[in-house]
């Protein structure tokens, strides 16, 4: 049998290794957490998925869990004592050539998140093991992601994904589009579905059918721009730092809509004020939340 001290002494090893990493991401801006698979599908939004079976996959390209994304840095260390026992009892195993079963994943890319096996995962990384094998399940998806990337810098290429696929579908030269950013994943599919409403009412008045140019160019004068020029008159923009007009607009319109169902005579200018009104936090203490999150390694 393995012998207590060793597996005690490996497990305050690789325990001493997520606190190094922990600390050093601090200085090279890396995320030291490993990231959620809820989180990351719930912005990807995965489009299928495919059984690819039992393969020997390489451990550092697992990057994520399921459900313990908490409990062991990026590279899979662990990061708190309550993991002690398993962990170790597991390292046992291996030091007495005990055969494992297979862990469980999620493949992204070229990338893994555990599903089942997570203590497995550790000991096989802490201990240098190149390959582990698994049963993989692939989640596809067009958003590339890396080791050591940030939900929020996630978030970032999920925008830049969803406004090439806007501009690559509907070429949309009509539209002031230097003017139209959002920060917001899901924002793009929205405008569309905010043109395309816009567009219904629009038809209701007129003989023929608008083709979808038409229909943005008259939101955007009609419910885009009026919308900004309210936003203008209230000064909003100190109220929401670091988000863009696009942003405003969206908490805007939301409110409106339901300002409108109450009121229908409610006007932008309206939904404009109220949001202002209902904004209890000062300037300084919205900008210190921006910095904040700015600094933020999540």
């Amino acid at each position: 049998m393995a012998d207590r001290s060793v597996t005690a002494n490996d497990f305050d090893l690789a325990h001493f290794k997520a606190n190094i990493q922990r600390i050093f991401s601090t200085f090279t801006w890396k995320n030291p957490n490993l990231l959620s698979l809820y989180e990351v599908t719930k912005l990807i939004k995965p489009e299928s998925e495919a059984y690819l079976g039992m393969q020997a996959i390489e451990v550092k390209k697992i990057i994520g869990s399921e459900n313990r994304y908490h409990d062991f840095s990026s590279a899979f260390y662990p990061s708190n004592n309550s993991l002690k026992y398993r962990w170790e009892s597991i390292d046992a195993a291996r030091l007495d050539n005990i055969t494992l079963p297979p862990i469980s994943v999620y493949k992204i890319g070229e990338w893994y998140f555990v599903r089942d096996g997570n203590h497995r995962v550790s000991v096989a990384r802490s201990e240098g093991m190149d390959f582990i094998d698994a049963e993989v399940v692939e989640l596809s998806s067009k958003i590339p992601l890396e080791e050591g990337m940030t939900l929020n810098e996630l978030k970032k290429r999920v925008v830049a994904y969803e406004r090439e696929r806007f501009i690559e579908q509907y070429n949309p030269t009509y539209l002031p589009m230097d003017k139209i950013w959002f920060t917001t994943p899901g924002a793009y599919p929205e405008m569309v579905h905010h043109i395309l409403v816009h567009k219904y009412y629009a038809n209701e008045h007129l003989d023929r059918v608008l083709s979808f140019q038409e229909g943005a160019e008259s939101w955007y004068k009609n419910v885009y721009s009026p919308l900004v020029d309210a936003m203008d008159k209230e000064h909003l923009r100190s109220h929401f730092p670091g988000s863009s007009d696009g942003d405003i607009y969206m908490w805007l319109v939301r409110r409106w809509d339901e300002m409108k169902r109450i009121d229908s005579l409610s006007t932008e200018e309206d939904a404009a004020k109220d949001v202002k009104n209902q904004d209890k936090k000062s300037a300084f203490r919205h900008w210190m939340e921006y910095i904040g999150s700015k600094l933020s390694r999540k």
